[in-house]
């Protein structure tokens, strides 16, 4: 009876360690690397300083850049990712997908908006009835994103097309993008330094990035902002060429409500830590109410292609096709 205590004593220790083993889990470390819009910076930032408040092991390293110039370092630099979040989900689609990443979570909405300062010219008469016409004042200059680099480029020449039909001004979307193309940047968050120094008086921007540095705004009809997803057949009819994958290879974008997606790229490198951020940042509770308050409404749930493919801690953030 004593020998058989005996034993039980010495093996106890070893089943509570085994149990322990299989109850805790290793404490995520490392660098987390996002690529993402530059229309994400604010909330990014503000969503990275808390997850790693929550995960002191992880270093999160941001580097926003235009949501197609994001892809590119990916598929013509090779540059190690784990994570890219883009301003338009289609980029992540057409360049990443299937070679690079397996899915696209959509998780965010936006419109396009004409943004100005207090010493914009005619800042006084501007209005959304006739912003066209200020802008192609010849005193006036105004400052876009460039479309082969950032979609806030190309959706700015969407909105000129679809402003063209809805205020039936017939060559308004040639005369907008003729005029002041040195003035465009490789992404929207670039615009407003040349806002800032009075370099250009207005500038095509996101609602979201204006509402974020508290800047003075049009907000454009729906026919022509890009919001609305029920007005998708006719932002259908604007689009725009833009270089493709390949050199001398053009892509067609084709106008839709406005979508940010994201997605965790196949050889991410630090894949266990990328997934606990997305599963953060997708959280209603966490990341996207950092979203919503700087002004990028949650579309989540959305229907993803590769669902079965979604990790099982994100499918939440997901439906089915």
């Amino acid at each position: 009876m004593l020998k058989k205590i005996l034993l039980v004593l010495i093996a106890m220790p070893i089943i509570i360690f085994q149990a322990m083993g299989q109850t805790t889990t290793k404490p995520l470390s490392g660098d987390l690397i996002i690529f993402h819009a530059g229309s994400l910076s604010v909330p990014m930032k503000e969503i990275a300083a808390e997850f790693m408040k929550v995960n002191p092991g992880v270093k999160v390293l941001l580097e926003p850049a235009g949501s197609v110039e994001c892809a590119r370092k990916i598929t013509d630099l090779n540059r190690p990712c784990d994570i890219m979040a883009s301003s338009d989900y289609k980029v992540i689609d057409k360049m990443l997908i299937p070679k690079y990443a397996d899915w696209n979570i959509r998780f965010a909405s936006n419109e396009m908006c004409i943004v100005y300062s207090d010493k914009s010219k005619y800042r006084d008469q501007i209005n959304a009835k006739n912003w066209f016409d200020v802008l192609m004042k010849k005193d006036v200059a105004f400052g876009r994103a460039d479309p082969n680099a950032d979609p806030c480029g190309y959706r700015s020449v969407m909105t000129m097309q679809l402003s063209e039909k809805y205020y039936k001004k017939p060559g308004l979307a040639d005369q907008l993008c003729g005029k002041d193309q040195n003035y465009m940047r490789p992404k929207e968050v670039d615009l407003l330094a040349l806002l800032e120094s009075n370099a250009v008086d207005y500038i095509f921007l996101y609602r979201s990035v204006a509402v974020q540095h508290n800047l003075k705004y049009i907000i454009l009809p729906e026919e022509i902002n890009l919001k609305n997803p029920a007005l998708s057949d006719q932002y259908k009819t604007a689009t725009v060429q833009i270089s493709g994958k390949q050199p001398g290879q053009q892509e067609t974008m084709t106008g839709e409500a406005m979508v940010y997606g994201v997605t965790l790229l196949k050889d991410a490198p630090n894949r266990e830590a990328g997934i606990a951020f997305l599963e953060f940042m997708l959280s209603k509770d966490k990341g996207m109410k950092i979203m919503e308050k700087d002004g990028q409404p949650s579309v989540i749930p959305l229907p993803v292609d590769g669902y079965d493919k979604l990790p099982p801690a994100l499918k939440k953030f997901a439906k089915n096709k």
